[in-house]
């Protein structure tokens, strides 16, 4: 069995700020970081410290040679990264006092898949193999199509939410990873438990994995409800922790966890992550999630 990941990879351009800036307002940045990141880049990252080896597929920029740097150094495949010109992908980032924090995007190179590219990446992959999705990438339908039609198992999370999202059929999806702001906007319901109902109704043979900030993780099948809190740590900057608990969860189910196991894994690791600034550079080794002793809040 094989993982491959089709995700973007961005630069982070982190800024620490008392509070998130409102409309029209202008304030100082306390400091300014740069990291590598990107929903998929994270989340690859995380399934490789998790343990699991991973390839990823995705087009950078003209200056996206520490994207590929990071990638080796956490034993990721990069044989299918393709450099286009113009620039990478990347993000600006308000991290403020109490970690939480707000992004605007950029695109750039992640935008330029094409459905030739993608053909030629799936040519690799077979029927049994995973793949992990994310939004932050174009031609996700036809993506999220040709790895059906090849038998892949399709892992989603289907962030950011934009219109792209209502061109896939999502009855393919095996597995979303959603949080509860993206579960409203694909169910139109708000209540967690309306919102698992809604996803097991349309989508009756996927798994549906919601976290919930600081009130947990619920997880639903149409056999399985399982749910759990939030470890208790000193929060920093969130903006890896849901690609950090996505990586660890895909690693638990690929070495077929126990669903609650596989729920206190992840959420463990996100924790850690939380704790620490920025996204790639945030994510922990298993053995240091293993070895870390912290309780339930």
């Amino acid at each position: 069995m094989k993982i491959l990941n089709i995700g973007s990879l961005n630069y982070d351009y982190v800024y620490s700020v008392n509070h998130i800036l409102k409309p029209g307002e202008t304030i100082s940045s306390t400091k300014m970081e740069t990291f590598c990141g990107g929903k998929g880049l994270n989340q690859s990252v995380a399934l490789a410290r998790a343990g699991e080896k991973v390839y990823h597929a995705g087009m950078i920029g003209s200056e996206g040679e520490l994207l590929l740097d990071t990638c080796r150094e956490n034993n990721i495949d990069v044989s299918y990264i393709e450099q286009v010109d113009g620039k990478c992908g990347h993000t600006i980032i308000q991290v403020d006092e109490n970690g939480q924090n707000c992004i605007l995007l950029y695109g750039g190179s992640n935008r330029s898949l094409t459905k030739e590219y993608v053909d030629s990446v799936l040519a690799y992959f077979e029927k049994g193999d995973w793949i992990m999705l994310q939004n932050e990438v174009n031609l996700l339908d036809y993506i999220i199509d040709k790895s059906y039609e090849k038998g892949l198992k399709i892992a989603l999370n289907p962030s950011p939410f934009n219109d792209a999202l209502n061109d896939c059929d999502l009855s393919k999806v095996s597995l979303f990873l959603l949080n509860e702001i993206e579960g409203e906007q694909i169910t139109g319901k708000s209540n967690p438990n309306e919102i698992l109902d809604c996803m097991l109704d349309q989508y009756k043979e996927a798994q549906v994995v919601m976290t919930l900030g600081s009130e947990g993780v619920m997880y639903r099948d149409k056999t399985t409800e399982c749910s759990h809190g939030i470890y208790k740590v000193n929060v920093v900057d969130t903006t890896a922790a849901g690609d950090t608990f996505t990586g660890y969860f895909i690693y638990s189910m690929i070495h077929n966890l126990a669903i609650k196991e596989a729920l206190e894994l992840s959420s463990k690791a996100s924790a850690i992550a939380v704790s620490r600034p920025g996204a790639t550079a945030s994510i922990p080794y298993r053995k240091e999630v293993l070895d870390t002793k912290i309780v339930l809040r």
